[in-house]
Parts: structure tokens; sequence; C-alpha cells
């Protein structure tokens, strides 16, 4: 299983693409950041559930013997976005997280927009 970030595919549901199974995200607007998941056809029968909860969140639930795996895919919002645009992914994030069953696992896979570089490390306080 594979999930993808930022494709530019403006039609949603399922297509077969040799081995693989694609989930897709139908795109509501030009500038959604967009995602989807390739499963494998030797698994896709334990796909359960597949929820793309907004262009920056989506999670695919898989069976497997003794209980189910939750894989959560996000997209965080980088730090030149507005505190509000922030804060409300977050509210969301919580939201969906705190809907799944505790004794569930719960994998994150998260694209947290890590800025680097010497101009972020800069301090006078170094020494």
């Amino acid at each position: 299983m594979v999930g993808v970030q930022e494709v530019r595919w403006d039609k949603g549901g399922t297509v077969r693409a040799g081995y693989y199974i694609f989930f897709l995200w139908e795109m509501k607007r030009k500038s959604s950041i967009g995602n989807r998941f390739s499963v494998h056809h030797r698994i896709v029968s334990a796909v359960k559930r597949v929820e793309f909860v907004s262009d920056r969140m989506s999670y695919i639930v898989l069976r497997s013997h003794w209980y189910n795996n939750i894989f959560l895919f996000v997209h965080v919002p980088s730090e030149e976005k507005s505190d509000d645009s922030k804060a409300s992914f977050y509210e969301e994030l919580e939201q969906v997280s705190y809907h799944f069953p505790k004794y569930q696992m719960k994998i994150l896979f998260a694209d947290f927009n890590a800025k680097v570089g010497r101009k972020y490390f800069e301090t006078d306080n170094w020494e």
C-alpha cells in the first residue's frame, strides 16, 4: 500500500493499473492538494474503508487477523499559512483521530512541511 499526496487528478473513485488499485480523491478545486492510495491487488480484499476527509487528510482501514489497521495520511499546512488555517487543520485531525477505536493500530504518515536551511537556525545565542 502506498499513500501519495499532491496528486493532480480531477476524478475520484477507483482505477485499476497493473497489479494495483488506486483509490482517488475527487478534486473540488484546482488549488487542492489531492491525495490517493495505491493498494496491491493481493491485499485489496482487506480494505474495509477509504475516507478522504479533506484535501489535506485521508485514511484507509485494513482488516487484519486480530484487529484493524488504520493508516492516516496528512499534509500539514506550512508555516506561511494563516494561524486560523493551521488551527482548523489540527482541530480536524483531533476530531478524526478521536473517532478511531482505541484498540486498533493507528499509523500516522505526515508531510510536516519542515523548513531546512541556514536562515532557520541563525541565532546570536549559539556558542
